[in-house]
């Protein structure tokens, strides 16, 4: 196989080449120096024991104690070169391993995105253990067999027939332990996954006696997992017993025959003893590698789940870098969808919006919003149609470049573990009056000062010792962190009380004065009159887009009345349909779209 053929997991493996032909190497040395003992002994019962001379005895027993020694010093740095390489190929890869489960978990979400790094782990394991090491000893085995074809072709025979049957027990190890353990791996896999998503509403789960369920229904998962580990395990347990037994058995029988050669005359004692010694380094490596079965068969898989990732998610290629955005949004007739899924949630979506605008986003639930939201950072690529910022396609624009001139209010709020301050800074390099002053203009500095250790105070996972509104604000202040460009943010005001809106409506207008395009999404019409047009969605298409003033003229009374009654703490505005209510064709709207 070529290089270019090679995938790129393969080609990190291929770097270690010439380290796999130098421990090759010493393997080879070892295992002559494995002959050592046989040799002793065949000098020990044909020589010393005939001539009953002690010098020679002495000679002969500090010259193996060498070769020992030599052999044991080769073998301790075989184990820690292969410990360095597998410490050096995880170098290699983790970073883009980490890149590729976070761009899978992006594209699907729900699944287990820590599974790619324990591949990873498996993977450099493999490379340190002794799994490996029997796979380089194994060659040898036909070595030591014509040894001992050398000594006596009948003993030979006996050690050849070993061999073969090791091999094919180790085969039928493959064939009926395979299936149930890539299974198992994988509703483990699974099973993981679903206590990792489930378990984190940990307090949603406790307040509605929830858990007896949910754990009623990990059991079963985990259930199985048992249940085709064990019938992997116990299958793999009689192979391996049945080898242990063959292997004793053989060197008794190699014994017994070798005795029965020696009252022939046809070998002497010293060479039976060596035929039993030679048998057992023939069969050792087969019988290791039959006990290690399980985990080369874990690590076959994790070998193919993490080329199938890395497949999937090709590595961020150096690319031209542009100038810093301005601002400027324009959707050509885009459709986009959730990844994966089959239909499309916004459907022709086609509008301008210029550097530093303010636009509010409104519409019934499922209308497309948060959608949008993603494909105008990002996030989501569109299936048909361009989202483009300052005339580049943002999907494709260096995220790594883009980062910095963007800010983004998801309606899930998501803080990480660590200080607020590293937060706002987005676990960037830390500029603490930038952090301030995101947070002062976020209306948030003042609520920081009064926790226990200010910016610096530890946040757990997911920020959960923070209440809703606390999170919604200080990821408010994150997305205004560095002054970007463009601030999305999907509903940011979902958690916040009146003072926390005022904040809001504030910081919205000083984003403005700086020049940034902001688009809100709320269903609370307050926080509108700090926009400069209104854009309403309908079904995952565009059904209104103007002036805020037209558009709301636009909307039937009895809209702007509910959607009033929303803003003193009723639900949100909405006909009983749960549509928008439009009786001025898109046409009277006076929308800028140049």
């Amino acid at each position: 196989m070529t290089s270019s053929r090679r995938t790129e997991l393969g080609l990190a493996l291929y770097r270690f080449r010439k380290i796999f032909y130098s421990l090759a190497a010493f393997s080879c040395v070892i295992n002559i120096l494995g002959l050592a003992p046989a040799l002793y002994m065949l000098q020990v019962y044909d020589r010393v024991l005939t001539s009953t001379n002690e010098t020679t005895l002495l000679m002969l027993t500090i010259l193996v104690v060498g070769l020992f020694l030599l052999s044991a010093l080769l073998e301790l740095a075989r184990s820690q070169v292969l410990i360095r390489v597998g410490n050096r190929f995880d170098m290699i890869l983790n970073q883009r391993i980490f890149t590729a489960s976070f761009e899978r978990n992006l594209r699907r979400s729900g699944g287990n995105p820590a599974q790619a790094v324990q591949d990873l782990t498996n993977l450099r394991q493999f490379l340190a253990g002794n799994a490996l090491i029997a796979f380089f000893d194994a060659p040898w085995t036909p070595v030591y067999i014509a040894v001992t074809f050398m000594v006596h072709p009948l003993l030979g025979l006996i050690t050849l027939g070993g061999s073969i049957t090791l091999i094919v027990l180790a085969c039928i190890t493959n064939a009926i332990t395979q299936k149930p353990l890539a299974e198992a791996n994988q509703a483990s896999i699974s099973a993981a996954a679903f206590a990792n998503n489930h378990l984190r509403n940990a307090e949603v789960i406790e307040a509605m006696g929830m858990l007896p369920g949910l754990r009623a229904r990990w059991f079963g998962q985990h259930s199985r997992v048992l249940a085709l580990q064990t019938q992997a395990s116990d299958r793999n347990a009689r192979i391996s017993t049945i080898s242990r037994f063959v292997r004793i058995t053989l060197q008794s029988i190699v014994l017994g025959v070798g005795a029965l050669l020696v009252i022939d005359g046809s070998i002497t004692a010293g060479m039976m003893i060596v035929c039993s010694i030679l048998m057992g380094k023939a069969l050792g490596p087969v019988e290791q590698a039959i006990g290690a079965w399980r985990q080369m068969l874990n690590t076959r898989q994790a070998y193919a789940r993490l080329d199938e990732i890395l497949k999937e998610a090709p590595q961020r290629g150096d690319t031209l870098s542009l100038p810093a955005p301005q601002g400027h949004i324009r959707l050509e007739n885009v459709f986009a969808g959730a990844p994966g899924g089959q239909s499309a949630i916004i459907k022709g979506l086609s509008f301008d919006i210029p550097a530093g605008d303010a636009v509010g986003v409104i519409g019934p639930s499922a209308a497309g919003k948060s959608t949008l939201a993603r494909v105008l950072v990002g996030i989501w690529p569109s299936r048909a149609g361009t989202v483009r910022l300052d005339g580049a396609d943002v999907y494709l624009w260096n995220k790594d470049e883009l980062g910095p001139h963007v800010g983004y209010l998801p309606q899930d709020i998501e803080l990480f573990e660590g200080s607020i301050a590293e937060n706002i800074a987005r676990f960037g390099a830390m500029n603490d009056e930038q952090v301030i002053e995101a947070a002062q203009r976020a209306g948030v500095h003042d609520m920081i000062l009064h926790l226990p250790q200010g910016y610096d105070t530890r946040l757990g996972t997911d920020g959960a010792s923070l209440s809703g509104g606390q999170k919604q604000r200080i990821a408010l202040a994150r997305a205004m962190y560095g002054n970007p460009a463009l601030l999305v943010l999907d509903e940011p005001n979902s958690n916040l009380d009146e003072s926390g809106e005022a904040a809001l409506v504030q910081a919205i207008a000083d984003m403005k004065r700086r020049g940034s395009t902001v688009v809100l999404i709320t269903h609370r019409m307050n926080v509108l009159n700090a926009m400069d047009k209104l854009l309403v969605m309908r079904d995952g298409a565009l059904a209104m887009y103007g002036p805020r003033g037209d558009v709301l003229d636009a909307l039937h009374p009895k809209q702007i009345k509910t959607a009033t009654q929303a803003e003193q703490g009723r639900s949100p505005g909405a006909d009983p349909d749960g549509q928008y209510q439009i009786t001025a064709p898109l046409h009277a709207i006076r929308a800028n779209r140049t």
